[in-house]
């Protein structure tokens, strides 16, 4: 066991995390995302909510600062009216937790686009989340200070 570890990160989550560099990418798929097809590294996050495991990860990992698409969701399709709700508690969550200033708003991807950038992504979470529309893209920042020497 270690301290302040949230539940929700897994052994081999923690893992990936870690690997992690600059630029990296983590998809959190919701239940219905094809993650082991879309990914070389799958986490399988078995009965936890997309929103859950967001906010655990980003306990730990910063947002890129150089890049306006740090956060990015998958673009409804014609058949949902309206915002899916659980983009607001994304929204509530990253704001909460970016402690860089990185975060300017979700970008929406066009579907298979999202699926191409997902495919290059360093590790994909597979989640069990039942809301529509609950996948999300986070591109990890760095840690560190700018003071010249």
């Amino acid at each position: 066991m270690l301290k302040d570890i949230p539940e929700v990160i897994s052994p081999e989550l923690m893992f990936a995390l870690m690997q992690m560099g600059h630029g990296d990418e983590i998809v959190i798929g919701d239940g219905n995302f094809p993650g082991y097809t879309m990914s070389n590294r799958c986490v399988y996050a078995k009965g936890l909510r997309a929103t859950d495991v967001a906010e655990a990860i980003l306990k730990f990992m910063p947002l890129d600062i150089f890049v306006d698409d740090t956060a990015c969701v998958i673009q409804t399709g014609e058949q949902f009216k309206g915002t899916p709700p659980i983009w607001a508690e994304f929204e509530r969550i990253i704001r909460a937790n970016d402690f860089c200033g990185a975060f300017k708003g979700l970008v929406q991807i066009e579907r298979f686009a999202f699926y191409e950038r997902a495919k290059k992504s360093f590790v994909t979470v597979q989640t069990s989340e039942k809301e529509l529309y609950a996948c999300l893209i986070l591109k990890k920042g760095v840690i560190g200070s700018l003071s010249a020497e």
